[in-house]
């Protein structure tokens, strides 16, 4: 039994992607949940509902200006990155996916920050009037795009790193002929989820239209399966916009979240987003298009046909 246990590396998406914090302390607590998990036949899905309940908590405790109790929203808050760590690598585990374990799982995420920001504006309400909750509207939308973006150009550094069996990159085209298959009546809450999940890649694929074009330049070139050389060019490429993903994923905004809150000051966690982490968001979405655009210039000049494999 202890032989067939999975190493910690397996139950990781890849060295590409993976950042500092998470490699050395949510990967190796995340994995010993996972390994819990499996023992007792808990599924993924249910990691994930349990984290919302930890991070929910996690907000409410920052309502409250009290040390202690802050220290204790940052213990749940962790808790539940733990455990959102520990839900994809218990699936990679048990090869349990699915579009409502995503879907699930970036809904989990936006439970925690809503807590999150109705706390912080429930607490500065009575100095601030209803401007703070103007100025956490603003910043949850742009959290939104940030975190959007940011999964979405891992997952397509994934599939030209590891295929499509290593990523989990969607398009609205197939999803919608799932989403047609589907019936209310017979299907309602797998309907209701693919209709969500469709509109969230839709919502990708409008702030990235050079990288679609150029996706389907390569699909009707070389089909399914991209030349090698050119997965080998695009990751080379792509490789050091990852440091930005990761940035305007969790690690990076708790960290302002927890000091914002530790020294009194918690709107100084909405201009950090709307400020420091949109310009990061700008950049990385024009790298990017910019990127894919050389890209697609590349192709239509033949660049890699010789090298193709199909």
């Amino acid at each position: 039994m202890e032989q067939n246990k999975p190493s910690l590396e397996s139950t990781l998406k890849s060295s590409d992607t993976e950042e500092f914090i998470d490699i050395y302390f949510y990967r190796p607590i995340g994995y010993r949940w996972a390994l819990l998990f499996q023992k007792l036949g808990v599924t993924p899905n249910a990691v994930t509902i349990a984290s919302i309940f930890i991070g929910v908590g996690s907000g409410i405790c920052f309502y409250f200006d009290n040390l202690w109790l802050t220290l204790l929203g940052i213990f749940l808050l962790v808790w539940a990155n733990s455990f959102d760590s520990a839900d994809g690598q218990l699936a990679r585990m048990t090869k349990q996916f699915s579009a409502l374990g995503r879907v699930l799982d970036g809904f989990a995420g936006n439970l925690w920050f809503i807590s999150i920001y109705i706390a912080i504006c429930m607490r500065l309400f009575p100095v601030w009037g209803w401007s703070i909750w103007a100025l956490a509207v603003i910043t949850g939308y742009f959290h939104s795009k940030q975190a959007s973006m940011a999964d979405y150009y891992r997952n397509i550094h994934l599939l030209f790193l590891k295929g499509k069996s290593g990523s989990e990159l969607d398009n609205t085209a197939e999803l919608r002929e799932k989403n047609v298959e589907l019936t209310w009546g017979a299907n309602f809450w797998e309907k209701l989820v693919l209709t969500f999940y469709l509109n969230y890649t839709k919502g990708q694929e409008s702030w990235s239209a050079n990288f679609q074009e150029m996706f389907k330049i390569l699909k009707s070139r070389f089909g399914e399966t991209a030349p090698e050389q050119f997965r080998v060019a695009f990751r080379e490429k792509s490789l050091p916009l990852m440091k930005w993903t990761n940035i305007l994923s969790f690690n990076t905004r708790a960290i302002a979240l927890f000091v914002a809150v530790l020294i009194k000051q918690p709107w100084l966690y909405f201009v950090f987003e709307l400020v420091v982490l949109n310009v990061i968001l700008v950049y990385m979405v024009s790298c990017h298009e910019k990127m894919c655009k050389t890209f697609i210039k590349q192709i239509e000049e033949g660049k890699y046909e010789v090298q193709s494999t199909i």
